[in-house]
């Protein structure tokens, strides 16, 4: 796939209709708005391979998972991503032959991605069976500002022929998962209504009862004159729209209008659905087509002045961060505490749950330098209302007195995932959300939090990992056994690296900050005791000695950390080794044969020595950089942004480079040949960091920004802003030269290469 998209530094293009391709680009040019999503699905009838999918924030089916190696603790359901009845439905006849790009001859096509105004544009020329020849014009975009509006302007252009044009607009709630067994629907219909130029459709899931509400309407236009048709009114039990038609000349364009809106019972009461529904779409067509565009575009531009990054040099590199950017912007929009990221977005139903680790460890800094902070405080305090749950959820493995065991894949805060060494053993996790508390004060000087909410999860996580470890009598140190670290490659190991330093720090910080809040608010340090039932001597006693005395497997006097016991026990590979047929080994061997093997899925100790880069000197990064990477199959979308950022700090500026378009263009060029099932949205924060913190040097020292430039030699400079404590900033750098104006805020101390400047307010820095 790689090269298959055109490169344009604010588009994705797609000359040429490809059916084999179609699967993936519908992934590729999806559109959303942090409440909805569309894959990117034809509007009219299209019987080839496609993967139907329409997604609302927050609506899953808890499918039941219990199988015959069910154990206890497993999680009794997989939390689906449902695919949620169609709204965008608008099929087209030509004197009574249906238009479906399966069946017909299509030239001239091109499906274009506008990522500066989210938006998502078809034309083509499509030649029907008898010889007629019509022209498709389509737009289509998701509101960013009316977040339960979607739109979409369809035109169809005889070209060689006078006759009738039949335009079928419809909502479909007859809809299926691609992963769902025999064929299920999880969606039931209540109510069906199609009327004069109105309607809707009513569902609900099969278990939850989450009820949607999709109200559509349309205007119909000859040329620019709105034309009336008798409209054939169509409803089933699990679909209503209108058929309407009209009779035009060769090269006279008729065009629909279409709007529609998506309410569901998380917002509204289930009885005010259909009427609030119908409200909100009269009030989008009153609007009209193009105010509603407008309005989207400009609040698209607003986000990209604060989240845009410039390469100058580099189109592919320029493309792929856009395109990164993008799909973060449309996933999340930080209004609704309740709501958080998806491995997939609104991109493919792949994964199920909507909240992994992958969150705090990937998505989180992009939000903190990009949003006001209150975006990404709403991503911790979904944590923290999800505590309870965690408890219950270590309580289901046997752990006790508030111990938390945050899940591996959640949408409610129940554990949901059905992979035993997933769920029971990656437990990693807990590390990840307690890190997060530490980066968001850190950068954002939100030092609130920690008393309000995060100190309470600090404790509930460092209970669990002190009752996790065991004294081990032959090393004199607390071990940790059976576990599984971000390489997945590996189960059931002892001691892995990064999990056991995830475990001591955590303890450490946790310590600090009871310290932190019993000194500045003894008053909030009684509540959190009072509520967390804290044990304060015993339980501190406890995690000091657990941090002091915490094992870690290691070689080289110390210096070469090894990601696991008898890693070194393994016939030693490169993944230079590997004959390329053979990648990505997960769709080629057999899972035995992984898990003897020496290869990496992703970045496991380098992930922690990333994480807690100011713990080790240069020389210590160098020497396990050099030993892990070569090992490294990066056939995970976290692994080569990792890369990235270590080869920049450590000047394998070549390594780094090629880490960072991997990542960048992880999904535009399909490197582990499976976009069709959706991006990896997740692992887009992870491409920001790249460029950021990889590139940028960006990091938080002495309570300053510190900036390390590392501006590949290709490129003339990369351009980025950031928001860092009410302080609004512009960096630009090229080879040699470091560019900061203070946009909006007061006096800013930073670091450059390790020397203090300040920039002032409203002013500029330049240092080369």
């Amino acid at each position: 796939m790689k090269e298959y998209y055109k490169k344009d530094e604010w588009c994705i293009i797609e000359e040429g209709f490809n059916p084999e391709m179609h699967e993936s680009s519908e992934s590729i040019f999806s559109l959303g708005n942090g409440k909805m999503g569309q894959r990117a699905n034809f509007e009219e009838k299209y019987s080839g391979d496609s993967l139907q999918g329409t997604y609302i924030a927050g609506v899953y089916y808890p499918d039941k998972t219990r199988v015959g190696w069910w154990k206890n603790g497993y999680p009794e359901y997989f939390a689906k991503v449902l695919n949620a009845p169609s709204w965008i439905g608008i099929d087209v006849f030509i004197d009574d032959e249906v238009l479906d790009l399966a069946r017909c001859e299509v030239s001239d096509f091109v499906r274009t991605l506008d990522m500066k105004h989210s938006t998502l544009s078809r034309e083509f020329v499509a030649t029907l069976k008898e010889g007629k020849k019509v022209k498709v014009e389509a737009l289509r975009f998701l509101s960013i500002v009316d977040d339960e509006i979607g739109a979409i302007r369809y035109s169809v252009t005889p070209l060689n022929f006078s006759g009738k044009v039949s335009i079928f607009s419809y909502l479909d709630g007859d809809v299926h998962n691609q992963d769902s067994n025999y064929d299920e629907q999880f969606w039931s219909v209540d109510a069906v209504k199609a009327e004069d130029g109105f309607s809707q459709l009513v569902a609900r899931t099969k278990k939850l009862d989450f009820v949607v509400a999709m109200s559509a309407t349309f205007d119909l236009c000859r040329g620019e004159n709105h034309i009336y048709s008798d409209e054939k009114h169509k409803q089933s039990e699990k679909s209503a729209g209108s058929k309407v038609f009209t009779f035009v000349q060769s090269g006279e364009k008729v065009t629909l209008y279409k709007y529609a809106s998506v309410l569901n019972s998380q917002n509204y009461p289930v009885d005010a659905l259909a009427e609030k529904g119908r409200k909100a779409v009269e009030l989008a067509h009153k609007k009209g087509f193009d105010k509603l565009l407008k309005e989207h575009s400009e609040a698209w531009e607003e986000k990209w002045n604060h989240s845009d990054i410039v390469v100058e040099g580099d189109v592919a590199a320029q493309q792929g961060i856009r395109f990164n950017i993008f799909h973060l912007n449309q996933t999340y929009t930080g209004k609704d505490e309740r709501l958080n990221i998806g491995p997939k977005g609104f991109t493919g139903e792949k994964y199920g749950g909507t909240t992994y680790w992958d969150t705090e460890a990937f998505v989180l800094p992009f939000f903190m330098s990009s949003a006001d902070k209150q975006v990404s405080r709403n991503l911790l305090v979904y944590r923290h209302n999800h505590l309870q749950r965690a408890i219950e959820n270590a309580e289901k493995l046997g752990f006790k007195d508030g111990a938390a065991l945050y899940p591996m894949v959640t949408i409610n805060g129940e554990e949901c995932h059905n992979e035993w060494e997933i769920t029971f053993e990656e437990i990693h996790r807990n590390g990840a959300i307690a890190f997060a508390i530490y980066n968001y004060v850190r950068y954002t000087g939100d030092w609130d939090y920690v008393y309000e909410f995060g100190l309470e999860v600090l404790i509930a996580i460092s209970r669990f990992w002190a009752q996790r470890v065991n004294w081990s009598a032959e090393r004199e140190a607390y071990v940790m056994l059976g576990v599984t670290g971000p390489n997945e490659y590996e189960n059931n190991i002892n001691n892995n690296w990064y999990t056991n330093k995830m475990a001591q720090w955590t303890l450490q910080y946790t310590l600090e900050q009871i310290a932190e809040v019993k000194k500045r608010m003894p008053q909030e340090w009684t509540r959190i005791v009072s509520l967390a039932k804290f044990d304060e001597a015993k339980e501190i006693e406890t995690f000091n000695d657990v941090a002091d005395k915490i094992y870690f497997p290691s070689m080289m006097n110390g210096k070469l950390f090894m990601q696991q016991d008898g890693y070194m026990d393994k016939f030693q590979q490169f993944a230079d080794d590997l004959n390329s047929a053979e990648r990505p080994i997960n769709q080629h061997w057999s899972w035995d044969r992984i898990l003897r093997s020496s290869f990496l899925k992703q970045a496991d100790v380098l992930q922690g020595i990333a994480t807690f880069e100011d713990h080790y000197s240069d020389e210590e990064i160098k020497m396990n950089f050099d030993f892990w990477e070569p090992r490294t199959l990066h056939e995970s979308s976290l692994s080569p942004c990792v890369h990235a950022i270590l080869g920049a700090k450590i000047d394998r500026m070549d390594k780094a480079y090629e880490m960072y378009l991997r990542t960048a263009r992880l999904d535009l060029d399909d490197y582990n040949k499976e976009v069709a099932e959706g991006l990896h949205i997740t692992s887009m924060g992870g491409t920001w960091m790249a460029m950021v913190y990889g590139f940028g040097g960006l990091r938080v020292k002495e309570d300053m920004l510190s900036f390390d430039p590392k501006v590949p030699e290709h490129w003339k400079s990369i351009a980025f802003k950031i928001i860092f404590r009410e302080n609004t900033l512009t960096v630009k750098m090229s080879q040699g030269r470091t560019e900061i104006t203070n946009d909006a805020g007061g006096d800013l101390n930073l670091l450059i290469n390790g020397v203090k400047h300040c920039v002032e307010g409203n002013n500029r820095l330049v240092v080369d």
